[in-house]
């Protein structure tokens, strides 16, 4: 026979000790940046991925031994329920304190929550990927847990000594940007508003050596065909070029607001 008449007696009488429930909740982000080196003046530059870490601090704010002190690990932190904060809402308040920039990429890409993957107690982690562009990824600071703050490429990464189970967070983060580098216009966030073929090409490849992208004869004849990039034009309609990265003129083109429902680049 029920015990309560209404939803509101339920409410007054629910148990919540019956339950275990995590010991903290956090936002974990994977930065990403391509970094550009100019090797000839009138050439395209090397553009390499990297993901920025943290190095735990030895001893916390109070001076104590910090939990996995020394170990490089994503940026991140706990969520604030006194603020009313969802994972998604600390994360961009972490990226803002990380970066110094607000407006950026942010996607939600998985939830991490084994009981034993933080030896404080049952950690929970919503994980995010962000991507920074080059220009902004130099503002970057060491927070008060913090000891260091680097870049490293995605071969070194995982020689690293990493904390918590990061390990696995950076290579979950790592094939969903590759993914949505194909998939979708991600890619637009590493470019300028108005980019060449040749770089868009070189921010894809960074991902991986996709055969159909580093095929120069493919890509180029393919990508202007592309249903969301558009010919820029300068103030005359006549097709808008730069000598940025050639002695000869190319045309420079921009990211439209076409969505993409399958992959694009192939």
């Amino acid at each position: 026979m029920a015990k309560f008449r209404n939803e509101e007696e339920v409410l007054a009488n629910y148990d919540s000790s019956k339950y275990q429930t995590p010991d903290g909740y956090t936002a974990d982000i994977a930065i990403f940046t391509i970094v550009s080196e100019k090797k000839e003046e009138k050439a395209p530059p090397n553009m390499t991925l990297k993901i920025m870490l943290i190095k735990r601090a030895a001893k916390d704010a109070e001076g104590n031994p910090n939990i996995e002190g020394g170990k490089w690990a994503l940026p991140g932190g706990f969520v604030d329920a006194s603020q009313r904060e969802t994972a998604y809402i600390a994360a961009k308040r972490e990226l803002k304190e990380e970066t110094n920039v607000e407006g950026l990429h942010l996607q939600h890409f998985g939830v991490y929550d084994k009981v034993d993957r933080d030896p404080r107690g049952w950690m929970i982690s919503n994980a995010f990927y962000a991507i920074v562009p080059e220009m902004f990824i130099e503002q970057r600071q060491a927070n008060d847990d913090a000891a260091e703050v680097e870049l490293f490429g995605i071969e070194e990464v995982f020689t690293l000594q990493l904390a918590f189970d990061h390990r696995q967070i950076i290579a979950d983060a790592l094939a969903f940007i590759k993914r949505d580098m194909i998939q979708t216009t991600v890619a637009k966030n590493f470019l300028p508003s108005e980019f060449t073929l040749s770089e868009l090409q070189r921010v894809l490849l960074t991902v991986g050596k996709d055969p159909r992208i580093a095929n120069d004869s493919v890509f180029f004849a393919k990508a202007p065909k592309l249903p969301f990039i558009d010919k820029v034009l300068d103030r005359e309609g006549k097709p808008k070029k730069t000598k940025r990265n050639s002695f000869r003129p190319s045309q420079l083109y921009t990211f439209n607001d076409r969505e993409i429902v399958e992959s694009i680049y192939h």
